[in-house]
């Protein structure tokens, strides 16, 4: 069997408030968009974990996928798997991939086994793997509050515009690296209330807090969303804790972005 797992963007992200437990609060809308990583499972003697494509930097147990089947093994009696996965969309980014891929196997598993999970168990699971998983069972936009974890539906209509998501070369930013910088405050405007909006109004009052910290640290991540409105993009923001940026445009971009690692254009 086989599955395509895609990731998102976020729009706007405030960190409200740092938790006792060291976690942060947070209130976010995420949106799934079409770039994909491929995930294949065949029945095996034994589970292993075979990655192609691009480079991916740690040992196969602790890669979310695998951390995946072995959440579905605990629960169930399942078979063991070859687990072939092509990675395409950049890690460090701020793009949820190895969320995505952790939660597709998920649902690969409840298919390939017939367990008949419902899209609020598969959630339950994936939430025990990462903070973005979650949101992935149900790949509809949602507003993210609390840690991530809490999932709202929200009505975001991106259709019409054309997305381009780009990754400067060399920079990834951990999850930890980002949130060191961030300084917690209740936002002025709720970001509910922003997403209202008309898109060509997000600009200046949809805002990322990891923007500043990381801007600071990779100068090429804030080169790169100038260089998004500068070619015309009615919105311009990095997605999650970077580094990646992307654009919304009314007609297909075709900046000249520099120094880039990858890059992908969408029509939405």
């Amino acid at each position: 069997m086989v599955t395509f797992s895609n990731c998102k963007i976020n729009i706007g992200l405030d960190i409200v408030a740092r938790r006792t437990d060291g976690y942060h609060d947070l209130v976010t809308a995420m949106v799934p968009v079409p770039w994909h990583d491929v995930i294949e499972i065949v029945p095996a003697d034994k589970t292993e974990l075979i990655c192609l494509g691009r480079k991916v930097d740690c040992p196969p147990e602790k890669n979310l996928v695998m951390k995946a089947y072995r959440a579905i093994e605990q629960r169930y009696d399942i078979r063991p798997y070859k687990i072939i996965m092509q990675k395409i969309v950049p890690d460090g980014a701020g793009l949820g991939g190895g969320s995505a891929d952790a939660t597709a196997m998920l649902r690969l598993l409840n298919d390939a086994e017939g367990l008949g999970l419902p899209t609020e168990t598969i959630a339950e699971i994936a939430a025990t793997i990462g903070a973005d998983c979650p949101f992935f069972a149900y790949d509809r936009p949602m507003l993210a509050t609390g840690t991530g974890t809490t999932l709202t539906p929200v009505d975001i209509d991106l259709s019409g515009l054309w997305l381009l998501i780009a990754k400067p070369a060399g920079v990834s930013i951990s999850t930890k690296q980002a949130y060191a910088g961030v300084k917690p405050s209740i936002p002025n405007e709720p970001l509910d209330r922003l997403l209202r909006l008309p898109i060509d109004q997000w600009q200046g009052r949809i805002k990322n807090d990891f923007e500043p910290s990381i801007f600071a640290i990779a100068p090429q991540v804030e080169r790169l969303k100038r260089e998004m409105l500068r070619a015309g993009a009615v919105y311009a923001s990095m997605s999650g804790s970077g580094s990646s940026v992307y654009g919304l445009f009314p007609m297909e971009p075709s900046p000249e972005l520099a120094d880039i690692e990858a890059a992908k254009t969408f029509r939405l």
